[in-house]
């Protein structure tokens, strides 16, 4: 059985080539998206092995957070950038989820006493446009290596936004007040919530996001991002 997969998978590959979308190189059979050559390059943070690190820096006298950390830098033209680039905008979400499992992997024995994980939502409007959240992706990955619930229904987003791209730390904030609502308030009362996004810059979506549920009583929020932006 093993080896008649095996057969199957090289015939397509031969038929049908896969490309790393890092380096577009051609994969071996047993590389998925990210040849490991590119994923061993990856630019891990490793900020889930430090305490105080560059991701909780970015929420200090905003929003009090048990636990926050990014998997990889994200600076332009880097290959973060261009593993998002295909995620967010190729429609390549089997991307998001891989990547979300691997760092998932790495984060067993870090990330303690969660209840469950909230991906950001996306409004309904720019979710259309895309087909689909990449942040649920991310944290359907992290989801089943940490053995993590993940609710997509517990938190909305009722206000379309702009990007947040090449706006100011002011003009994002102002661009986020206010535009996430809790839907089921007793579910989420009193329980440790694993925030989820794909890219964190300033911080202003997932403070925005983690402060609307933390106005629910004895909430406790942590977050994890994919990338986070070196500015």
């Amino acid at each position: 059985m093993k080896n008649t997969k095996l057969w199957v998978n090289s015939l397509l590959d031969f038929f049908y080539p896969r490309y790393c979308v890092a380096c577009n190189q051609l994969l071996l059979s047993n590389e998925q998206e990210i040849c490991l050559a590119c994923n061993y390059e990856l630019p891990r943070t490793n900020f889930h092995t430090q305490n105080e690190n560059e991701v909780e820096k970015l929420f200090w006298g905003k929003v009090k957070l048990q636990f926050a950390s990014s998997f990889l830098f994200y600076t332009k033209g880097n290959i973060t950038q261009r593993i998002i680039h295909n995620f967010k905008y190729q429609g390549r979400k089997e991307l998001g989820y891989l990547l979300g499992k691997q760092y998932g992997n790495e984060l067993v024995g870090f990330i303690k006493d969660v209840d469950f994980i909230i991906p950001i939502p996306l409004h309904k409007k720019k979710q259309k446009k895309r087909g689909f959240n990449q942040s649920e992706y991310f944290g359907k990955g992290l989801s089943e290596s940490l053995k993590i619930p993940m609710y997509t229904n517990l938190l909305t987003r009722n206000i379309y936004t702009e990007t947040q791209t090449k706006r100011s730390r002011i003009d994002r904030w102002q661009n986020v007040e206010s535009i996430f609502e809790v839907c089921e308030k007793k579910k989420i009362a009193g329980k440790h919530i694993l925030l989820v996004d794909d890219i964190v810059t300033t911080g202003s979506t997932l403070e925005s996001a983690a402060l609307t549920l933390q106005k629910e009583p004895e909430v406790r929020v942590s977050i994890l991002t994919l990338g986070v932006a070196v500015i």
